[in-house]
C-alpha cells in the first residue's frame, strides 16, 4: 500500500513543531482579537449554563406532576422557565456564532496575509524548487483547516464548560450513577489519544496531495495550448489520473482513521448507558430514586456524551488542524537563501557593476561561474553572448539578485550589493524578459506598474516613445486594452513593447535585456529596437541577445564559455579576430546579417 505515498515527502522548507509550539503560535494571531474573545468565551458560558438549564427545568416539573402538586399557577412557571432556558440559549449562542465568525475570520485574513508576504519575499531558488501549486494550497486550503481548528477549539471551550456542569449536576443528584458515568469518561479519552499520532501523519499526507493535485491542475491549464495543439489532451488527462487516485487513496486512508475512532467510542457510550438505564431504572421502582431526578440524569447523560466524544474525538480533528497551521507557518519561516547584510539606501546609482572572483552555482548543481571577474563602467551597454548554458542569464540574475552567489564580491557603484536596502536598489532595475509578464488589467495599468502614481498622460508618452507609438493604434481600445490573463490578449511582440514603456516610465538606472527580441518577427523586432534606442541611452545595460540586431551596436560583447570570459570587444573587433565569437556568430547570427548569402561563407573585414 505503500505506493500511493510516492510524491507526498515534506518540502526542504518543512519545519516539525511540536503541539505547544503550534499552540503558542496560534494564540499569537488571537491577542489583537482579546475583548472579542472576552466576550465570546462569556456567551460560551451563558450558553452553556442555559443548556443545562432547560433539563433542569423539565425535571423540576416532573417532581410537581409525581407529587401531584402540579396546579395551573405551577404549569405556567414550569412553561416560562422552559421558554426562558431555551430562547436564551439560542440567543447565546447565536451571538458566540457571531462572534466567533468574525473573530475567525480576522485571524485567518492574517495567517493569509503573512503567508503571501512570506512567498512575496522568497528568492527566486525557492520557486525553483517549489511547484507553485503546492505553495498556493497552503495558503489556500491549509488556512481552511487553520480555520477549523480556530473553530474546533472554540468549541471545546463549550464542550469542557457544559460537561463540568453536567458533572456537578450528576453528583449533587446520585453519586453512584455518576461514578458509573465517570468510569467510562478515561476510557473514551484514551482511546481518542491513541488515534493522535497516525491522524496527524495521516492528515499531512492529504494535505500534501490537496497540493499535488493542484499543482497538476494549474501545469494542465498553463500548457492547455500545447497540448491541444498537439492532440495531447488525452495524455494530460492520463498524467493527471494516478494524481487523481493517489489524492482519493490518501483521502480514503484519512477517512477511515477518522470515521473508525466514533463506532469505538460508541460502543463504550452505549454500554455505559446500558448500565445507567439499568441501575436507575432499578432506583426508580425501588424508590431510591425520584421521577426528576431520574428525567434529569437520562437527559444530562445524553447531553454529557456529546461533549465528551466530542473532546475525545476532538484531538484526532485537531491533529488535522495542527498539521495545517504546521504546514502554513512552514512557509512562512522558510529562510532565504538571498540575505542581505545591510539596508542601505542606495540612493540615485550611477551603475557601474563589478564581479570580482564571484563563485555561483545553482541548487544541486556545478558552478555556473568560478573566480568569475567582470567590470561595466557606468553609462556602457554590455551584451552577453554563449551557447547556450555558457551563464549568460545567470550574470543578469545575480545583479538583479534574484540569487544568492556562493563566494566572491559583487559591486554596485563601489559598493557590495548585500549592503542595500534590497526593494529599493531593485527599483532602479529593469527587466525585460524573453517572455514579459503581464498582469490582468488594461495595457496602461501594465505600463503604470512600476510607477503607480504616474498620470494618464505620462503613461501615454511612455508608450508613445516606444516606435513611435504607431503600435498603439493596433490594439483594439488604445491603452485601455485589456491584456487578459499573463497577458494573452496581446501577442508577444505586443508584449514586449508594454514592457519596454514600462521601463521608459520606471527610468531605470540599469537596464537588463534576456534575450528580448528572441521570440518576435522582423516588423516587431524593428519596432522594438526603436523602443531599445531610448530605453538604453544614458544606462548601463546588459543585453543578453539572440538576435544581431541587438548586439552589434553594443559598446562591448563579451563571449562566454561555461563561466569564462573567453573573448571580448566590439562586433566588428571580434569577427576580425576569427575566434569563439565568429563561431557563435556563425551558429545564430549570420543568418541575421544582410549580408549573408545561404551556402556562401561569411568574410570579415575589419574597418
Amino acid at each position: 500500500m505503500g505506493w500511493f505515498m510516492d510524491g507526498l515527502d515534506a518540502e526542504d522548507y518543512d519545519r516539525t513543531y511540536n503541539d505547544r509550539e503550534l499552540i503558542g503560535r496560534i494564540l499569537d494571531y488571537f491577542r489583537p482579537e482579546k475583548t472579542a474573545m472576552i466576550i465570546t468565551t462569556s456567551m460560551i458560558v451563558l450558553n452553556s449554563v442555559a443548556s443545562m438549564l432547560t433539563p433542569i427545568a423539565a425535571a423540576w416539573g416532573l417532581d410537581r406532576i409525581t407529587a401531584d402538586t402540579f396546579d395551573r399557577r405551577t404549569q405556567w412557571i414550569w412553561f416560562a422557565a422552559i421558554l426562558l432556558t431555551g430562547v436564551s440559549a439560542w440567543v447565546f449562542n447565536f451571538f458566540r456564532s457571531w462572534l466567533s465568525a468574525r473573530v475567525v475570520g480576522n485571524v485567518v485574513l492574517q495567517l493569509r496575509e503573512d503567508a503571501f508576504r512570506a512567498i512575496m519575499h522568497r528568492d527566486m531558488s525557492f520557486f525553483d524548487k517549489n511547484p507553485s501549486g503546492k505553495v498556493v494550497s497552503r495558503v489556500t486550503s491549509d488556512s481552511d483547516e487553520f480555520a477549523n481548528v480556530v473553530t474546533l477549539t472554540l468549541s471545546l471551550i463549550s464542550q469542557i464548560l457544559l460537561v463540568l456542569i453536567i458533572i456537578v449536576i450528576l453528583y449533587s443528584r446520585n453519586v453512584m450513577l455518576a461514578s458509573v458515568t465517570m468510569a467510562m469518561a478515561p476510557i473514551v479519552v484514551f482511546i481518542a489519544l491513541m488515534f493522535r499520532r497516525i491522524a496527524r501523519e495521516t492528515t499531512r499526507k492529504n494535505q500534501r496531495s490537496t497540493a499535488m493535485v493542484n499543482t497538476s491542475v494549474q501545469e494542465a491549464m498553463n500548457g492547455i495550448a500545447i497540448a491541444k495543439a498537439f492532440r495531447q489532451e488525452g495524455t494530460l488527462y492520463e498524467e493527471f489520473k494516478p494524481v487523481l487516485n493517489q489524492a482519493y487513496s490518501v483521502g480514503l486512508r484519512q477517512g477511515i482513521v477518522f470515521s473508525g475512532i466514533f463506532p469505538v467510542l460508541f460502543f463504550f457510550v452505549g454500554l455505559a448507558q446500558v448500565l445507567l438505564v439499568y441501575l436507575g431504572g432499578k432506583g426508580t421502582i425501588n424508590g431510591n430514586i425520584s421521577y426528576g431526578d431520574w428525567f434529569l440524569f437520562m437527559q444530562a447523560i445524553g447531553i454529557f456524551w456529546g461533549p465528551l466524544t466530542s473532546i475525545a474525538s476532538f484531538w484526532s480533528q485537531f491533529q488535522q488542524g495542527l498539521s495545517a497551521s504546521e504546514r502554513v507557518f512552514s512557509l512562512i519561516d522558510s529562510e532565504p537563501e538571498v540575505v542581505q547584510i545591510a539596508d542601505n539606501d542606495p540612493g540615485n546609482l550611477r551603475g557601474e557593476i563589478e564581479f570580482r572572483k564571484v563563485d555561483f552555482r545553482y541548487e544541486g548543481g556545478t558552478n555556473v561561474l568560478h573566480q568569475f571577474d567582470l567590470h561595466i563602467p557606468a553609462g556602457q551597454t554590455l551584451a552577453i553572448v554563449g551557447h547556450t548554458g555558457a551563464g549568460k542569464s545567470t550574470i543578469g540574475k545575480l545583479i538583479t539578485r534574484f540569487y544568492e552567489f556562493q563566494g566572491g564580491e559583487l559591486l554596485i557603484d563601489g559598493k557590495d550589493i548585500r549592503s542595500f536596502d534590497l526593494p529599493a536598489y531593485r527599483r532602479q532595475l529593469g527587466i525585460v524578459p524573453q517572455s514579459p509578464f503581464l498582469f490582468s488589467g488594461t495595457v496602461a495599468d501594465n505600463i503604470r506598474y512600476p510607477r503607480p502614481e504616474a498620470t494618464d498622460e505620462e503613461v501615454e508618452a511612455a508608450a508613445r516613445s516606444v516606435a513611435g507609438g504607431d503600435w498603439i493604434e493596433s490594439l483594439q481600445d488604445g491603452l485601455q486594452t485589456d491584456v487578459g490573463e499573463y497577458g494573452r490578449i496581446l501577442s508577444m511582440g505586443q508584449r514586449q513593447l508594454v514592457a519596454l514603456a514600462r521601463l521608459i516610465i520606471q527610468e531605470p538606472a540599469i537596464v537588463i535585456l534576456d534575450e528580448a527580441t528572441a521570440s518576435v518577427d522582423p516588423l516587431t523586432e524593428a519596432q522594438i529596437q526603436e523602443g531599445l534606442d531610448i530605453v538604453l541611452k544614458d544606462r548601463t545595460s546588459i543585453v543578453i541577445a539572440h538576435r544581431l540586431s541587438t548586439i552589434e551596436h553594443a559598446d562591448r560583447i563579451l563571449v562566454l564559455d561555461h563561466g569564462d570570459v573567453v573573448e571580448e570587444g566590439t562586433h566588428q573587433s571580434l569577427l576580425a579576430m576569427g575566434g569563439r565569437y565568429c563561431d557563435v556568430y556563425n551558429t545564430y547570427f549570420r543568418h541575421q546579417s544582410p549580408d549573408y548569402v545561404p551556402g556562401e561563407g561569411f568574410v570579415a573585414v575589419a574597418e
